[in-house]
C-alpha cells in the first residue's frame, strides 16, 4: 500500500482549470486512478501512486503524484510512442500540467509538419 496521499482538491481544480483553457469546447472524462511505478530507474520495487488520466482524441495523458507536492507526467499515442517533459518530476501542479501541455503541443506541430 503506497503512503503517498490522493490529490487534494486543490490539485484536482488546477488540472481541471487548465484543461479547460486549453479545450473549452470539449468535456473531458477526467479519471482518478491509481499505477504502479519505479521510483528510480535502478529499483526493482514498484509503488502505487495516485495519479490524474484523460484522453483528447488518440492522445492518453497522465499525471502521477510521487510525493507531497512532487509529480511526473507523460503523454503517449500508443504503448511505443511516449513522451515526457524533458523534467523529471514538477513540485508545482500546474507547472506540470502546462508545460505537459505544451510539449503536446509543439508534439502535435511537428507530426503535422512530417505529413506535409
Amino acid at each position: 500500500m503506497s503512503t503517498i496521499k490522493d490529490f487534494t482538491d486543490a490539485e484536482q481544480w488546477a488540472v481541471n482549470t487548465t484543461l479547460k483553457e486549453r479545450w473549452p469546447d470539449q468535456d473531458l472524462d477526467i479519471q482518478l486512478a491509481d499505477v504502479e511505478i519505479k521510483m528510480f530507474p535502478h529499483e526493482r520495487e514498484l509503488t502505487t501512486c495516485p495519479a490524474i488520466f484523460w484522453q483528447v482524441g488518440e492522445t492518453s495523458f497522465i499525471i502521477i503524484k510521487i510525493g507531497e507536492r512532487l509529480y511526473r507526467s507523460q503523454f503517449y499515442y500508443r504503448g511505443y510512442q511516449q513522451y515526457g517533459t524533458g523534467k523529471s518530476e514538477f513540485d508545482d501542479i500546474a507547472d506540470c500540467v502546462t508545460t505537459l501541455l505544451q510539449v503536446h503541443a509543439d508534439k502535435e506541430v511537428e507530426l503535422r509538419q512530417e505529413k506535409e
